[in-house]
């Protein structure tokens, strides 16, 4: 059995539709929410393995289980652009990596096929906010401006559903939504039909979207500003699609938006990079316990409330002019 094991936002569920709909094969769908990133391990402990792909997850946190594969002899495909640590050198491994913050797993699988289901990639790149290279593709491809503004706003919407502490505050867990979009080879054929996945998804997106008007920084400066949301599914649904509204709002600050946890003790914080300045999100992050991801947006998992002031200060300080 083949199995393909991908992030549960825009950019792993679409790498993984423009993927399956070049090269179609049966396999065992391995996904979570956004968040759930160490996802190799659920193959190790698997019997009927005879190849796997991996999309859109962290090499570094799932080297461990991707050595165990390895060693065992199975193939892997990898293709990513969050951080590796040291990349394996294997005969039955292949990586197609790219760590530059312009840069998405849909991006490189659309790059890989030869571009053959390029409007997908370009949703994948709008989730990821990776904007004006989603529009620089979209013009390529000939795309109008109302064709281009769809997959922009299909993109951000898948994104939106990968955010949440379980699957259970997702509007549709990330396999079966990808399950869904397989049925559509084009997507702009959900725009067409009034029973697709958009039309749930935007329903969602528009009903959290009410709660944003009412929030304001807690913390402000011309480097970085920080918003705490409180214990509630919209707020972890919204969190990461919000961070990308502040970022494109105010491009010359970083921005982290922390949500409170079940447990009312810590904070899940996700992280924006300026986007005149693309860097430095995961360096700061990586300074907290669970924390990690890219450049150019980041996260911690767990911020306990007696760090929170010490991340506020590190944010800044990163950033500062």
């Amino acid at each position: 059995m083949h199995y393909d094991v991908f992030n549960g936002d825009a950019d792993g569920i679409l790498s993984l539709v423009q993927l399956r709909r070049f090269d179609p094969r049966s396999s065992t769908l391995i996904t979570g929410v956004k968040r759930d990133i160490k996802l190799v391990q659920q193959v190790v402990a698997q019997l009927d393995v005879s190849g796997v792909t991996v999309l859109d997850l962290s090499m570094e946190k799932n080297l461990s289980a991707l050595h165990q594969l390895l060693d065992k002899d199975i193939p892997v495909f990898y293709c990513d652009h969050h951080r590796t640590g040291e990349v394996p050198q294997a005969d039955n491994f292949t990586a197609l990596i790219n760590l530059d913050a312009q840069m998405c797993t849909s991006l490189l699988i659309n790059k890989h096929i030869g571009g053959r289901y390029v409007h997908w990639a370009i949703a994948g790149a709008f989730g990821d906010n990776l904007n004006s290279q989603a529009e620089h593709l979209a013009i390529e491809c000939g795309l109008t401006q109302k064709q281009t503004e769809f997959l922009k706003q299909l993109g951000v919407l898948i994104n939106y559903n990968g955010y949440g502490a379980s699957l259970s505050d997702l509007h549709i867990a990330p396999a079966e939504l990808f399950t869904q979009l397989m049925q559509y080879e084009s997507p702009f054929e959900l725009q067409a039909d009034a029973n697709s996945p958009y039309y749930v998804l935007k329903q969602g997106y528009e009903s959290d979207a009410n709660h944003l008007t009412r929030l304001q920084a807690k913390y402000s400066t011309s480097e970085a500003e920080v918003y705490i949301l409180p214990c509630e599914a919209w707020a972890r649904r919204i969190r990461g699609v919000f961070g990308n509204q502040l970022a494109n709002q105010s491009p010359s600050k970083a921005h982290a938006v922390l949500t409170l946890n079940a447990s009312g003790e810590d904070y899940t914080v996700s992280v924006r990079a300026p986007l005149e300045n693309r860097t430095g999100a995961d360096e700061v992050c990586s300074q907290f316990a669970t924390g990690g991801g890219r450049k150019a947006a980041a996260g911690i998992n767990q911020l306990p409330e007696s760090e929170v002031e010490h991340f506020i200060q590190a944010l800044n300080q990163f950033y500062k002019k």
